[in-house]
Formats: structure tokens, C-alpha cells, sequence
């Protein structure tokens, strides 16, 4: 029988009205992964904020080897090695890897010399494989290198329970398989993980139990390998979902929107578009598929105005706005849905309301002859989230408030009630669970159908092949090559991430 190593018992949390854990109950094994399955909003990282001490349970209890544990704050948990690596990253951009893995653990060392804790860090990435430069400043690494750094700093500070909130929404398919490679090495030495992931798939790789909850409660704990990937989606929602769509053909050649030998400066070389030449039709979603880090946002904020060209034209319907501001693009119907939702997308500090026009403030009907409506705005944000079913239904209620799947669903209902000509997405669905996922893409689809071009960029590949009608390939900011879901298999696709292009492409031609 299992050695069970931690218990929560009965764990209540409220925020004022709204209970986000009611009586759920959960253990842990020792050298099992876990995984903690749930809607956005269903109370799966609020659960595991209590366990790392961030809050503290109204009601329940929480065991640890059998005994009482009480958690104060995150101090607390790591003094009983528990671990914790965030969805959103707890690193400080300006210090570098090893300033950042020691953080806090300063007294560990000899003062103002971290030649000792280099070695340790040296030797955990190479036990683990982990690929990092330790002098490298946390602000120039990629997101995906950013949560190694988080994985290492758990490790350094000694965890045996670690905790991971969405650990792959932020790495390819090379990178997922990577991280499981390590995970499987921690278990194996008896440690212990519990995973929050949307995918299904990937619950079904890594973890020997789910536990799913469902509006703040768990519904059920079953073993991995007795359940099928359906059968765990339709405990998390509460019905059957398919992510497998029907696409209407794009029947125009018209093109919504077209770059012709672009090139930019991005912030490291692989990431600097290359002459880029490609178009998107009028009611056609284009999916970007590459390593992240490899020109996909740099080709979003050029699309935007975002990041000036160095040479090479874009063109919306048929006319140059190469050097046209941001700002002019959004009035000309552009909407950008961008990678970093609570620095990029939202001001934390607003109401749902008010981050829905913030792209539209300063036109009626919120405002008319200089004047400012509020009452309209107020009108707006209720009418939206009950249209895009964000949760809670409360169009006063900060952003910061929301989950990560509620907090992407503000952005899209602001960029959507625009009726935009043409959407940029980036990433829309990182982080997101399987429902909130269809929502989305049932969203983008919906304006497909309305005749705009969709500009579908993201690191995972399934979804680009799932919503897309046309998919170009990207590698160090250059295009590898071009073709539609189904004609090429996942080998060829590979190949052209790892920079190898295809010959017969026609990614360069313009329809």
C-alpha cells in the first residue's frame, strides 16, 4: 500500500461571498504525480495556495506525515519542502537566473559570495537536465526558460511535494516531453507532484490520479490509466466536449491583409523577422506553428504597429500602413488579442467594465461631445459578461479578481464587441482548461465566419491545426514553409520548427 504523505481535510476558503473551495478533500502519495483537473474558476489553485501557506482555510485541516500543518505563508511551506512554481511566474526580470534561484536563500551562503551556490545550481541543472546561462538577466530569457528557472528555484530550496500550476501551457511539444523526462526522475527518487494542466492528454501521459473539481468542489479522485480523456473532460464541465471543428472553406481570394519582404528587429537574433512575406484572406484563419521565441510575437507587434519595420511593406486591404500607429489600426478594425494577458491585455487595477472599452473609450456611446458616459459603460460590462459567459457575473469587479480563463474572456469580449476586420491572437488559449479553450475557439471561428482573417499564433500545435484553414511555419524569424491541416504529418512539421524548410512551399506567394 502507498505511503500517503499529505492530507486536506474538508478545506473551505471564501472570498467574502464567494466560496472558492467548499469542504474539498485531497492526498497526496509518496513518488506519484497527481493531477488536479478543472474548469477556470473552479478553485484548483486557490486549493493550492492553501497548501502553500498564500491563504489560509477558513475551515479544514491539512496533514503532512499524519501531523497537524500549519502554514503562515510560503516561508512556512518551503520549511516543510513544499514547492510551488506559479502560472504566472514569481522572478524578478532585472536579476539574473542564479540571483533569482536564490532569492530568499541568502542565508544559506557566505554573504555577497555565490560561488557556493553556484556550484549547488550547476549541479541540480545538470542532474536534471536543464539547459540555463546562469548570468543571463531572467528579463532576456524566453517564457519557456523562465519556468525552468522556477522549477530549479523549487529544487534548490529543497522540495519533496512539488507543485505545478499549468507547468507546459508556456512550452513546445520538444519542451512538454522534456519537462516529463524530469518529473518522472523526481518521482523515482520518492518525491512527489501535484499538476494543474487543461490538457487532457497530457494528464493522461504523467499523472496515477486526478482528482477533478468542479465550482469550488471535488467530484471525483479516479486512477489515471481507468478513465478516458472524454470521460475527465465531461467531469470538469459537466457535458461531452469536442475541440474538433468544422471549417467552412475560404471561399475569397481577397486578401485582408498582406506583408511583403518584412523585415524587424526583435530582441535576440532568433527572434528578428527575416523577410517575411505572407497574406491572410478575408475569412480565413491563418495558424503561426513554431518553437516560441522564434519571431511569433515579434510578427504580432509588427501586424499591430507595435515594432517599427527595418525594410519590407504591410498592407491592409490593399493599402500601405507600414508606418500607420496602433491606434489608427484599431480604428481601421484591427483587435489584438496579445500573449501576456495581465501586463499586455488588462489593467489589473480596473473593473471587468472599464478594461472593455479601453480600446474604445473615447467614442460614443461612451463618450459624446467630450463628455464621459459611465452609466453606458457599466450598460456595456453587464451586457458582455453574460454574453461571453465570464465568471464571476460581476461587471464591477477588478480584473485582477478573475481567473486567468475569466481575466482571457474580458480581453476577447473587448476586442470581439468591436466587430474587428481582422484579429491578431496570441496565445489565447495558454493556460486556459479545455472548456474555456472551445470557448475561445469557437469565438475566433465565429469571426471567421463574419468574413474577418484571423491570425492564429500559438505554441501549441494542436490547436493550430484543429482551428486553422492554413498554417505557415516559423524559425528564427524566417518562414520555413506552408501547408494545410492533414496534407503534411507530425514528422514533416517538425522538421520545418527545427529550421529545415519545405521545398514545395508556397508560403511566400500571395493568393
Amino acid at each position: 500500500m502507498a505511503e500517503k504523505i499529505l492530507e486536506m481535510r474538508n478545506v473551505t476558503k471564501r472570498f467574502g461571498k464567494l466560496v472558492a473551495n467548499r469542504s474539498v478533500n485531497f492526498d497526496l502519495e509518496r513518488g506519484e504525480v497527481h493531477a488536479l483537473l478543472g474548469e477556470n474558476g473552479a478553485g484548483k489553485t486557490t486549493l493550492m495556495n492553501c497548501l502553500y501557506g498564500i491563504y489560509n482555510p477558513e475551515e479544514g485541516e491539512i496533514l503532512l506525515h499524519g501531523k497537524p500543518l500549519k502554514l503562515s505563508n510560503p516561508k512556512d511551506a518551503i520549511a516543510h519542502n513544499i514547492g510551488m512554481v506559479h502560472q504566472h511566474f514569481m522572478l524578478v526580470p532585472p536579476l539574473t537566473v542564479l540571483q533569482n534561484i536564490v532569492l530568499g536563500q541568502e542565508c544559506r551562503i557566505t554573504p555577497m559570495n555565490l560561488s557556493r551556490a553556484r556550484a549547488q545550481v550547476e549541479e541540480l541543472c545538470e542532474k536534471y537536465h536543464f539547459q540555463l546561462e546562469l548570468d543571463t538577466k531572467v528579463a532576456d530569457l524566453s517564457v519557456g526558460a523562465q519556468q525552468r528557472v522556477e522549477l530549479v528555484k523549487a529544487l534548490y530550496r529543497g522540495a519533496d511535494i512539488l507543485i505545478l500550476d499549468e507547468p507546459t501551457a508556456v512550452l513546445t511539444p520538444p519542451e512538454v516531453e522534456g519537462l516529463f523526462e524530469i518529473l518522472q526522475q523526481f518521482v523515482s527518487m520518492g518525491k512527489s507532484i501535484i499538476i494543474i494542466s487543461h490538457k487532457l492528454w497530457e494528464v493522461k501521459r504523467i499523472s496515477n490520479r486526478v482528482t477533478v473539481l468542479r465550482s469550488g468542489e471535488a467530484v471525483s479522485t479516479v486512477m489515471t490509466k481507468d478513465v478516458e480523456e472524454a470521460d475527465l473532460a465531461a467531469m470538469m464541465v459537466g457535458k461531452r466536449v469536442s475541440l474538433e471543428y468544422e471549417k467552412t472553406p475560404v471561399t475569397t481570394a481577397q486578401n485582408i491583409l498582406e506583408l511583403k519582404d518584412v523585415c524587424a528587429k526583435g530582441a535576440h537574433l532568433a527572434s528578428s523577422l527575416k523577410h517575411v512575406s505572407m497574406h491572410i484572406r478575408e475569412g480565413e484563419v491563418l495558424g503561426i506553428a513554431g518553437v516560441d521565441g522564434n519571431g511569433q510575437l515579434e510578427l504580432s507587434e509588427v501586424i499591430m504597429g507595435l515594432l517599427p519595420t527595418q525594410s519590407g511593406s504591410v498592407y491592409y486591404r490593399g493599402e500601405e500602413i507600414t508606418k500607420m500607429p496602433t491606434r489608427k489600426r484599431i480604428e481601421q478594425g484591427f483587435a489584438h488579442i496579445p500573449e501576456e494577458r495581465m501586463t499586455q491585455g488588462l489593467v489589473m487595477n480596473f473593473s471587468a467594465s472599464e478594461n472593455m472599452i479601453i480600446n474604445c473609450y473615447d467614442r460614443p456611446p461612451f463618450t459624446k461631445n467630450h463628455l464621459f458616459n459611465s452609466r453606458q459603460v457599466k450598460e456595456n460590462g453587464k451586457k458582455l459578461v453574460e454574453e461571453y459567459d465570464v465568471r464571476p457575473r460581476d461587471p464591477d469587479a477588478l480584473a485582477r479578481s478573475f481567473s486567468g480563463g475569466n481575466q482571457q474572456k474580458i480581453i476577447i469580449a473587448r476586442e470581439f464587441a468591436q466587430d474587428p476586420r481582422l484579429v491578431v491572437a496570441v496565445q489565447p488559449t495558454r493556460g486556459l482548461d479545455i472548456g474555456a479553450s472551445d470557448f475561445v475557439h469557437q469565438k475566433l471561428l465565429e469571426q471567421k465566419e463574419k468574413g474577418a482573417g484571423v491570425l492564429l499564433i500559438s505554441a501549441d500545435l494542436d490547436e493550430v491545426l484543429a482551428v486553422s484553414d492554413r498554417v505557415l511555419v516559423i524559425n528564427e524569424g524566417e518562414i520555413m514553409g506552408e501547408f494545410v491541416p492533414g496534407e503534411i504529418d507530425y514528422t514533416e512539421i517538425g522538421l520545418m520548427m527545427g529550421g529545415t524548410k519545405r521545398t514545395n512551399s508556397k508560403a511566400g506567394e500571395t493568393a
